[in-house]
């Protein structure tokens, strides 16, 4: 039987993240993402910065755009946008106010302050107007959203009509959803509420009921995953943060490859009537 998870959620990923460095040794950036392993990534800064940029081109960003990124870690997504795409305006919501004040002052040494606010604020919650932003994104934090469905409805409430939503995201293969969320929880510690452990179809399905359109769920674990662990194999123990046996390491990988992949979804908010 599926447990409910205490109201307290947000407050033990908080707390979590509050102390948490990343899945591995990135050494230019503070990336948190398990990247996307593209030819000629040599390091996980580089796959995430392409991860990064492939979530970008989910979303439709582009020059002039008003963004809302939600759970955006240390911000290096958003500086890379704002270098690389132009946006007008990002506005970063996140729960761990360590991070966000890092980030802050990040902006701050950039004097970028009047086109990156970033502040402590849920994604589920969103202290934005209705109708008035371009894109929503969500690099790879909506699992811990409690719930992603309240996340897709404030996305569908704060973007204007045609704007888009991309989400990276870790969600479970289909089938034995019971056992799945068992052995997740293994691996997760209980911070993923259950109603988000669905598979692709279900995402689908979710996004539609909430009212978006042209909505894909592409999986692309075969460069996410395996060349991630192939990579912290060959840099175990490289950085004092990263002291973990290899046997544990293959174990917890093991646990996403076998139970969840890695996708990229992408939503459109209709014009009118569909």
């Amino acid at each position: 039987m599926v447990t409910e998870l205490p109201s307290s959620l947000e407050s033990r990923i908080a707390d979590y993240y509050t102390g948490f460095r990343g899945v591995g040794p990135t050494r230019r950036t503070r990336y948190l993402n398990f990247g996307y392993w593209a030819p000629g990534c040599d390091d996980l800064d580089d796959a995430c910065e392409k991860l990064t940029d492939m979530l970008a081109d989910a979303a439709g960003m582009r020059e002039g755009d008003r963004v809302v990124d939600a759970g955006f870690g240390y911000a290096d997504q958003d500086l890379h946008w704002l270098e690389t795409r132009r946006p007008e305006l990002i506005v970063g919501l996140n729960i761990t106010p360590s991070q966000v004040e890092i980030a802050r002052e990040r902006v701050r040494e950039r004097n970028l302050a009047d086109r990156l606010d970033l502040r402590v604020g849920s994604a589920t919650d969103m202290p934005l107007a209705a109708g008035t932003f371009d894109r929503v994104v969500a690099l790879e934090s909506a699992f811990h959203f409690d719930t992603r469905q309240d996340f897709f409805r404030e996305a569908f409430r704060v973007l204007r009509p045609g704007g888009g939503l991309a989400v990276a995201d870790v969600i479970p293969l289909g089938g034995r959803r019971e056992e799945r969320i068992r052995d997740l929880n293994a691996v997760w510690g209980g911070f993923v509420p259950p109603d988000n452990l669905y598979d692709r179809d279900t995402y689908a399905e979710r996004l539609r009921e909430v009212g978006f359109a042209d909505i894909s769920v592409q999986d692309i674990s075969g460069n996410v995953y395996r060349p991630l662990l192939d990579h912290l194999r060959r840099h175990l123990g490289e950085r004092g943060d990263l002291q973990m046996s290899e046997d544990v390491l293959a174990w917890g990988m093991a646990q996403y490859m076998t139970h969840t992949e890695y996708a990229i979804a992408s939503a459109r908010k209709p014009v009118g009537p569909e």
